[in-house]
């Protein structure tokens, strides 16, 4: 099903209202998953034209991700990765997890970014970056495109190898999503090292159930953002 390929638009918007001369795609990966950590890429592609087939990685096939993956390593200006483990967010919570690693990866850059555009229409960046979202920006814009894709690849890849003493749980299909795989692991074997141990799953595991860590860090001061499943999919 071929799909609009992303433009420049918002980029050129930033950088007529703003001044801004290097801006850089944000994406994450993880932010629903059972296991593992939440991975951000922030990529920095000016205004060349985008590699062929470019768009959301979650609308290409594994094939199609890690070859575009390849090229886009090269063809992008800068890119770096930041991640945030599932110990962090446990501790700290998705929203700030997510802005832990948003600014390791930003800060992991070359050159520090004039704006950022954000996947999503939620801020979990904030002050001192000067943000623009953009909900479905991993489809429309083409360095955040860029960082989808390349967040994902390396994310599957990491939850892979974590995978390999961990079999039965599937990460190198799954990447520690939900699914029946790994569903009926944890009912068996419980949560590997590599869980989120505050994640609701917990509550449908009665023999697991202790295991479970209070959310010490929802003070209410910052909305959640979504991403957190139980066992209903």
């Amino acid at each position: 099903m071929p799909y609009e390929p992303p433009t420049h638009t918002v980029e050129r918007s930033l950088r007529a209202t703003t001044g801004a001369k290097v801006i850089a795609g944000v994406d994450e990966v993880g932010r629903g998953a059972w296991a593992g950590p939440v991975t951000v890429c922030a990529a920095i592609t000016g205004l060349r034209r985008a590699p062929d087939g470019l768009t959301d990685s979650k609308l290409l096939t594994v094939k199609r991700r890690t070859e575009l993956a390849e090229i886009l390593r090269t063809w992008v200006t800068a890119y770096a990765l930041g991640h945030a483990s599932h110990d962090e967010i446990d501790s700290l919570g998705m929203t700030a997890a997510l802005r832990l690693a948003a600014v390791r990866a930003l800060d992991a850059l070359p050159v520090r970014p004039d704006a950022v555009i954000l996947d999503g229409k939620h801020d979990y960046l904030g002050a001192p970056w000067q943000v623009r979202t953009v909900i479905k920006g991993d489809r429309s814009c083409v360095a955040v495109a860029a960082a989808s894709v390349i967040a994902k690849v390396q994310r599957d890849k990491m939850m892979a190898e974590l995978g390999i003493d961990h079999a039965d749980f599937g990460f190198a299909d799954n990447a520690g999503y939900p699914s029946p795989v790994h569903k009926a692991a944890l009912e068996e074997r419980g949560p590997t090292p590599y869980h989120r141990l505050s994640w609701a799953y917990l509550d449908a595991l009665p023999q697991w159930r202790h295991l479970k860590k209070a959310r010490s860090w929802a003070d209410g001061s910052v909305p959640e953002i979504e991403g957190q499943l139980g066992f209903d999919f």
